[in-house]
This record gives structure tokens, sequence and C-alpha cells, in this order.
């Protein structure tokens, strides 16, 4: 709810800031926000691959706000849902998933409803690239989680990002996302859409399978257009919605079905420090 209830805020201000900057504001605010909430130490050696890794799929995923400007909160969210989806299939050895794979892309095509106008490949494109970068941001995720203590690795993850994605949008709105008032804004829209529910996924990550995450991420797009209509007014055909439904489905039964566990390697753990909290060691 947070997240996409944030993407449909996000887009509102485009006409201030434009897509890009919006991207600015909210990374921005968040990793400053997570900065001085854990304070954490630089990560080093493979853990600082991890974490930049871990950053470059944020920023990846927020392709989506660019991809906005051409499509509804709806369609992007379902477009971006694939990426889940692969990586629930990808981790499951029966062959019968294959067969819900297809649904959803059944799912898409119907989406991609001609009768609601053609969606421009700009915005399929952007959406494309942002479901990639989910399904990186569902893997590296869990083992930063795994690895580091606290949520310090999410911070110097999503300052990454926000090294990343900054300049764009300062180069693209310049002054503009310097207002005070857009200032204020944007950093409800980094609590909101980025510290909250990336925290909470990490959170979760470190206790159950990706799949599993992925299957939780399924109703997204209902969420999304439901905002979208609420906040935009941007309202999906009856085809549009079949479609949703059928990438939904489609992920819900590939993640259920798939029942293995991730154990680690054999002499693996994650040790724990008291209350349960990880706590890295070599």
């Amino acid at each position: 709810m947070s997240v996409q209830t944030g993407q449909a805020w996000g887009k509102l201000l485009f006409t201030e800031a434009g897509p890009l900057g919006v991207v600015a504001l909210r990374l921005a605010s968040a990793a400053l926000i997570l900065l001085a909430l854990h304070r954490p130490a630089l990560p080093r050696g493979r853990d600082l691959a991890f974490v930049c890794a871990l950053g470059a799929a944020i920023a990846g995923m927020n392709l989506v706000y660019p991809a906005l400007r051409w499509l509804p909160v709806g369609v992007a969210s379902t477009i971006q849902l694939l990426g889940p989806l692969a990586v629930a299939v990808c981790t499951s050895r029966r062959a019968a998933d294959l067969v819900f794979a297809g649904v959803a892309v059944l799912g898409v095509l119907l989406v991609r409803d001609s009768s609601a106008g053609a969606l421009p490949w700009q915005g399929l494109v952007l959406a494309v690239a942002s479901a990639a970068s989910m399904a990186a941001y569902l893997l590296l995720s869990r083992r930063v989680g795994r690895d580091t203590a606290g949520l310090g690795g999410l911070a110097w993850a999503v300052t990454v990002a926000a090294v990343l994605g900054v300049p764009a949008g300062l180069v693209h709105s310049g002054d503009a996302v310097l207002a005070p008032d857009l200032l204020a804004v944007g950093v409800a829209l980094g609590l909101t859409s980025a510290v909250i529910p990336y925290s909470l996924e990490m959170a979760a990550l470190r206790r159950l399978a990706p799949r599993i995450v992925a299957v939780l991420q399924c109703g997204e797009p209902v969420v999304a257009a439901l905002a979208g209509l609420v906040l935009l007014d941007e309202l999906l055909t009856p085809t549009q919605l079949v479609g949703v439904g059928c990438v939904i489905i489609a992920a819900t039964a590939v993640t259920l079905r798939s029942r293995e566990q991730d154990v680690p390697p054999e002499g693996e753990t994650v040790p724990r420090q008291e209350g349960g909290r990880p706590r890295h060691s070599r």
C-alpha cells in the first residue's frame, strides 16, 4: 500500500518537478533519513559490492516513475510484477509453472487493451526495466539483509541509488526540486514510499524466501489501480482489469506451488545478537 500510493502521489508532482525530479527527491530524502536513523559503518570488501549492486537495483526500480509519464499507475505496477514472478518461476523446478507464466504474459497483453489506446513503447520499456530491477532487488536485498547488521546495508544501498538518481533529476528539473515546499513534500514521499516499504521488505526477506515475499507483492497492482483511480482519476478498462487479474493469479499460483525452502549452504549460518537481530561476522 505504501509503495503504490506513493507512486500515485509522486505522479501528482510531475507538473512541478518532472518524473526525474520526483525520483531525485524520493531517493535523496530516503537516503538522508536512513543514514540519520541508523548511522551505519561503511561496508567493506564483498559486502560493499553487494550493497552497491542493491543500490543500482533500487535506482533501476525507480525507472517506473518516468514510465508513469506514459502509463497509468495500475498498468505500470502490473508490468513491474513480472519481476517477482520471474524470481518465482526461475527458482521453481515445476514445469507446470511455465503455464502460469504464460497466463501472466496473457495478462500483460490484455493490459495493453487497444480499445483504451495504444500504450507508448517508451513507457513499456521503462516499466520492463523496472521489473527486471525489482527481481534483482528481491535477491540482493535478502543477501544484504543477511550479511549486514540492522538496516545499515539498506541505508548505504539507498544512498548509492541517490548518487545515481539525483544528478539526473537536477539536470532535468533544475532549481524546481529545491523549492522549500517541494522539498517538504519530497521528504514525506521518501518516507512513505521508500524508507518504510524498503525497511519492511528487508525485514521480511530475513525471515522468508524471496518467492514468498513475491507472492505478498502480488496485491500491489490492485492497490495501484485503486490509488490511480482515487488520486489521478485513472480508470482501467474491463479488459485491462482482467489482465491485472491474470498477472496476480499467475504470480500467486507459481509462488504458492513452490514449497522449497531456501536453506543456507552447510556451515553457513546467520549469527544473531540479543533480541534476534542479525550481526555481521566472518
